[in-house]
Parts: C-alpha cells; sequence; structure tokens
C-alpha cells in the first residue's frame, strides 16, 4: 500500500467522509505534512475499497447527486496500527534553501542576506499560524491532548512537531542572514583555496 493509503486511512478511522471530504482534509490538517491531489486521492479510494481496508455507504441528497461516504474496515484498522509503528524507509534529504546555504560563501553578502530573511520570514508566518492553531487546541480540547489514546493527542503531536520545525528554521534563517551580511562577493576565492591544497569542507 502507497503512504497516501496510510494518510487515507487515518482520516476515516477518526470519521467518515466522502471523497471530497477527503480531498479538502488532505488539503488542510494532513496538507501540512503529507499533500496529494484529487486525481490521486479517488484512484487511492478505489484501491483501498478493493483491499477490503475501507468500505462505503450511498448517501441520499435532495438538491445534490448521491455521494459516496468511506469507513474504515476491521481489515484497514489493522494495517494502519501496524503500519503506524513500523519505521519509515530512509529517504535522501533534499533541500534546496540548504544547499543555497553551502554555496552562500561565494557570493555578495547583502544578496545572501536578503534571500535568507525572506524565507525566515515565511517560516515565521507558517509558525504564527500553527501558533494559533495551538492556542485553539490547548483550549478547545484541554481534556484530550493529554490523553495518547485520542486522535486529538495525535492531531496536537503533529502539530507541535511542525512548530518545532518552523521554528527551527527561522530561527536558522536569521542566524545565517546576520553571519553573511556585510560579506563582499567572491571573498571566498575558491582558486586560492586549491592552489594552497586546502581540503574542500
Amino acid at each position: 500500500m502507497t503512504t497516501l493509503g496510510y494518510a487515507i486511512l487515518g482520516l476515516l478511522a477518526r470519521e467518515a467522509l466522502s471523497g471530497y471530504d477527503v480531498t479538502q482534509r488532505m488539503k488542510g490538517r494532513v496538507g501540512f505534512f503529507w499533500g496529494a491531489g484529487h486525481s490521486q486521492i479517488y484512484p487511492e479510494l478505489a484501491r483501498l475499497q478493493e483491499g477490503g481496508l475501507v468500505t462505503h455507504s450511498v448517501v441520499e441528497q435532495r438538491e445534490r447527486p448521491d455521494k459516496k461516504v468511506f469507513d474504515i474496515t476491521e481489515a484497514g484498522l489493522d494495517a494502519l496500527k501496524e503500519w503506524a509503528v513500523t519505521a519509515p524507509p530512509r529517504r535522501p534529504t533534499k533541500d534546496e534553501l540548504t544547499l543555497k546555504a553551502y554555496s552562500v560563501w561565494l557570493v555578495d553578502g547583502e544578496e545572501a542576506a536578503r534571500l535568507f530573511r525572506d524565507e525566515g520570514r515565511r517560516y515565521e508566518e507558517q509558525l504564527a499560524r500553527y501558533e494559533e492553531i495551538r492556542a485553539w487546541m490547548e483550549k478547545e480540547w484541554a481534556d484530550d491532548i493529554g490523553r495518547p489514546e485520542t486522535p486529538r493527542f495525535a492531531s496536537y503531536a503533529t502539530l507541535r512537531r511542525g512548530i518545532l520545525y518552523e521554528k527551527g528554521n527561522a530561527e536558522w534563517c536569521r542566524w545565517l542572514a546576520d553571519a553573511v551580511e556585510g560579506k563582499p562577493e567572491g571573498s571566498g576565492e575558491p582558486k586560492e583555496s586549491k592552489k594552497k591544497g586546502k581540503k574542500g569542507a
């Protein structure tokens, strides 16, 4: 099964949803850490149903076409539980901003500082959104976020992970911008380093 399949099962373990609802949840709650589009979700729901991991019922609507509402099966729950405690495969990290930092010694400090301050602000904006959600959760879900057996605790846990991620990136961008500001372009002199036989870092 694909990781998207498990993401969908994680949503359906919380509540029965239509395909449209799953798509909206993937844009919102789950979309902060795992994204998928409409064209991926409906085929995945069909595969999950073929595998006996979800089922659906048809809900009649007066002014709209009838809709399918999907629910997780016992087999789906078992598969989700097993997956949730299995270590994920190690994948190579691809971070273009960090890759740019690897060559920052070659460029004009003012330009580099501008880039990293701009990126830092983006992280800070996302962090502010997360902090608003955190404040809401800690007020509205106060009885549940300390109970690991509840889905609200799990949602809170993923939010805490997001907060630490955005905060760490914002701090790193600020530090780097401060460090390179005022550095003249080309001050790294890569050719001179090679002539002197210095090892590359």
